[in-house]
């Protein structure tokens, strides 16, 4: 393994809690350089040779392993763009940790567009984690661009935490889905702005097949001058469940605008979505203040409960 920079690991630990290196199998990824790979008997993970990325192919019946594809970008001005593919068998259960950690302490803008296709085979679960962070004092932005899509065959299920609080000046969040019979989808992302920063996140579920079901619950906060846009879109082809749920907070001169939407195209789709934008109540506020804390503390309590 090349040794990481200090400001490496941290980035490290902040976007896959990853203190050393991990059980099962991994891959690490620097300043666009793979750094360290291991595969495991069940989990192979191999370079692609027409574009920069690599393919992840788990075996059928692998259950309780996992594999880490964390990214670390420290130098300013670097510019990136990653496909990686991930090849699941039937009847599998394993975890996927990502994401990517941008420190910029420079004055060229720094970016990072991972573009993570998931082919789910039957009756297989896979749990994805993706947390974005961003930190550095220098001028240039921290731009993140992910896309995820996934393919979920029969019984197959998705469940996704998506993660962005801090640091990140620039991002567009697309995720897609495709569900055939009795699959389902959960997805829980929780996004925080502040500043000048600007965020977009766009969902696409295509419930294509009867029984599959999806949840998508987006709860973000918004602070200063930073704007995001939530737009969550579920379309019932068959019959099937779907869910979608915007729930935010708004700060200082933040703005946030949700566009839910659910398009049935089948008579037996039940589709339900929900949206709700306000302010910190002030009795919450009065309340933690009353147990010693002061108004600053109170929201940061309120706001960390809220993105749990």
């Amino acid at each position: 393994m090349k040794e990481m920079d200090a400001v490496q690991k941290r980035l490290l630990k902040e976007v896959a809690d990853l203190h050393d290196i991990p059980e099962g199998a991994y891959n690490f990824r620097a300043n666009g350089e793979s750094v360290d790979r291991r595969s495991t008997k069940n989990i192979e993970i191999e370079s692609k040779t027409d574009k920069s990325g690599i393919d992840i192919r788990i075996k059928s019946g692998t259950k309780n392993e996992s594999v880490h594809i964390p990214v670390v970008l420290s130098a300013s001005g670097l510019k990136e763009t990653v496909y990686n593919d991930f090849f699941i068998g039937d009847d599998c259960d394993v975890l996927i940790v990502a994401g990517c950690g941008i420190d910029n302490c420079g004055t060229q803008d720094s970016e990072h567009d991972g573009i993570h296709r998931f082919f789910v085979g039957k009756n297989s679960k896979i749990r994805y984690v993706e947390k974005h962070y961003g930190s550095g004092d220098g001028s240039g932005k921290r731009i993140l661009n992910p896309v995820t899509e996934l393919y979920l065959d029969e019984g197959s299920t998705a469940e996704l935490e998506m993660v962005q609080i801090k640091g990140v000046d620039s991002t567009q969040r697309t995720t897609r889905a495709e569900l055939k019979k009795d699959a389902k989808l959960l997805v829980h992302e929780r996004l925080m702005t502040h500043g000048e920063q600007n965020a977009a996140s766009v969902y696409q579920v295509d419930l294509n097949e009867e029984g599959s079901s999806a949840d998508v619950v987006s709860r973000s906060v918004a602070k200063d001058n930073s704007y995001q846009k939530l737009d969550l879109c579920v379309k019932g082809n068959a019959p099937c469940s779907g869910h979608t749920e915007c729930d935010s907070i708004i700060m200082d001169n933040g703005r946030i605008l949700a566009v839910p939407s659910l398009e049935a195209n089948n008579i037996d789709a039940a589709l339900v979505h929900e949206a709700a934008i306000g302010k910190i109540a002030g009795d919450q506020l009065i309340k933690l203040m009353t147990l010693g804390l002061t108004e600053a503390e109170a929201e940061e309590q309120i706001i960390n409960g809220f993105l749990k």
